[in-house]
């Protein structure tokens, strides 16, 4: 994995094994921290609690943090696989069967993606969230359902995606982008605190024109960009566009 250097520490707190923490440490080249002082400097924590690999801030430190979460969102479908509807699925495409989801982030729509049955592969660049994703599709491999179907979780590549790309063994038909943009204000009661901490942590995406030049050369069929509703389109004018509850999902098609 890719180095991490920045306001991160992994804290132990006297659960679990502490070679999972060292070994996690020395993986990210972070600090391990034995427990909470006043004088850290560091502004980011990443700990298991409850069988979870989680990220905290200081006003989480008391409330559980946040994880990869698996289970599927409010008004997702629990079948398998889900049905491809909605804004998501069609700017994916009816005979879309493979996609790359080049910006992985959380995984809220690469799980998403997963469920409605398309083969996916997962690139996320920042090793702080591969090793949360990893955490993730690990528990997800563990449900019953992926159990009794002989499911395999969607494979991850901790990468640079504008790298990676033009080295994929096979063209997929879809890439998927959501790249991180500016927020619309600075401040937003509304934010997500998941997003608040990932820009807090990583910054916004300042290559994702380069990312989208990339993915329109290496994708067989289309890419499709989600972005807020506010956002320029990334590519410019799109083939076609979906709206989603605020955001909205721009495809542009190959050739």
């Amino acid at each position: 994995m890719q180095k991490y250097t920045g306001k991160l520490a992994v804290l132990y707190q006297e659960e679990g094994d502490i070679e999972l923490f060292q070994a996690l440490s020395e993986r990210l080249g972070v600090p391990l921290h034995l427990g909470i002082k006043e004088n850290d400097s560091e502004s980011f924590y990443l700990t298991w609690r409850d069988g979870c690999l989680k990220l905290l801030d200081k006003e989480l430190l008391r409330k559980g943090g946040l994880l990869v979460e698996i289970e599927p969102r409010n008004g997702e479908q629990r079948s398998w696989p889900a049905p491809k509807q909605g804004p998501l699925a069609h700017a994916l495409g009816r005979k879309t069967r493979s996609v790359v989801d080049a910006t992985t982030g959380w995984g809220q729509d690469s799980l998403h993606i997963f469920r409605m049955g398309y083969e996916l592969l997962c690139i996320e660049r920042s090793p702080v969230m591969a090793e949360l994703l990893l955490d993730g599709f690990n528990r997800l491999a563990l449900q019953e359902l992926m159990q009794k179907l002989n499911l395999q979780p969607p494979q991850l590549i901790n990468a640079n995606a504008i790298e990676y790309l033009e080295l994929l063994p096979t063209q997929p038909d879809c890439i998927y982008l959501d790249p991180m943009f500016p927020p619309k204000r600075k401040k937003s009661a509304l934010a997500k605190k998941s997003m608040v901490i990932l820009r807090d942590l990583l910054g916004d995406d300042q290559d994702k024109e380069a990312l989208f030049a990339v993915a329109l050369k290496v994708a067989g069929k289309r890419v499709v960009v989600k972005s807020p509703d506010y956002a320029e389109p990334l590519g410019g004018k799109p083939n076609e566009s979906y709206q989603g509850k605020l955001l909205r999902y721009d495809v542009y098609f190959k050739g």
